[in-house]
């Protein structure tokens, strides 16, 4: 049941065409408490990241497209303030809860059970399926919102909902030992920001890539050693030198859409180690595949 009032209403940031700019509203429609279906609630956002895929869904750049029009967004933090009257969950309305990309999945296929929602074939996601967090209020679906701890700051939040899990999730399918080195290639951003910190959690060695202003912010969190790609001529033996090894690191995670990042760790990753492919690029050329498949059969 609604706590406070809802609007008919809401401001939003929507994109009518195909293009990086959006129509700033105040008059975009929501739904109202009574037209919520089962599983559905009303969130009132207080904080929204912005995420590159964003950007490409907006511009259509990419071979799948968003509906039009609509409204982007996947990385939200605010408070329920209405629920449909049929729910009986744990959700309740005030609680403060994150908006991530996979909005809504089926909760029982394959994928689902493993833990794999976001490669649901029902999946929803926000900013793309739906409207999502560019806006004042939304609608969400109660079974994917993800609680907000009481000292985690609104906005530190957001970016975590998406940049956050990214690299999370693909930290935890690394079997580097403790005290391995991972090399962080688009180390300063948003998503490389975060995989130095939970790299450091998990035990690894970090070993930072990124253009020069970026060394203050890598080494401040943790890093041990940084290159900068604009000034290095040959990044696979300064990896070698850096980890004081001519195996190379054990691990990389690509947070970088750079197709020579990704050729790199081709070269500098040890055998037996792990590439985690993280940077979105259409595709990549000049992978050195006899080094790769020598490196793991």
């Amino acid at each position: 049941m609604p706590a406070a009032t809802v609007p008919s209403q809401t401001r939003a940031a929507v994109t009518r065409e195909f293009s990086i700019k959006a129509d700033l509203t105040d008059a975009y429609p929501l739904k109202s408490p009574s037209e919520l279906a089962p599983g559905e609630c009303i969130v009132k956002l207080e904080y929204t990241g912005v995420c590159h895929s964003d950007l490409h869904f907006m511009a259509g750049e990419w071979a799948i497209k968003p509906r039009l029009p609509s409204v982007g967004g996947h990385e939200g933090v605010g408070h329920v303030i209405a629920i449909n009257n049929l729910y009986s969950g744990n959700v309740r309305v005030g609680d403060r809860v994150g908006i991530k990309y996979c909005i809504r999945s089926c909760l029982n296929c394959d994928q689902c059970r493993r833990g794999f929602e976001q490669n649901c074939p029902e999946r929803i996601i926000s900013g793309f399926h739906v409207d999502g967090t560019f806006a004042e209020y939304m609608v969400a679906f109660t079974d994917h919102l993800i609680p907000i701890p009481d000292g985690l700051d609104s906005a530190a939040a957001a970016p975590i909902l998406c940049a956050g899990v990214t690299v999370y999730n693909s930290l935890t399918k690394l079997d580097t030992p403790v005290g391995g080195w991972i090399v962080i290639p688009g180390a300063g951003g948003g998503l490389g920001h975060l995989a130095i910190q939970y790299a450091i959690a998990r035990g690894l060695r970090v070993l930072a890539i990124d253009a020069g202003s970026k060394r203050e912010l890598c080494l401040s969190l943790g890093a041990e050693a940084f290159i900068d790609f604009t000034e290095c001529t040959n990044i696979v033996s300064a990896v070698q030198t850096a980890v004081g090894d001519p195996l190379g690191a054990h691990a990389a995670i690509i947070t970088t859409a750079s197709n020579a990042a990704y050729v790199q760790a081709g070269w500098y990753v040890r055998p037996q180690g792990t590439v985690l492919c993280v940077g979105v690029v259409q595709e990549v050329s000049g992978l050195p595949m006899a080094r790769i498949i020598d490196a793991v059969r």
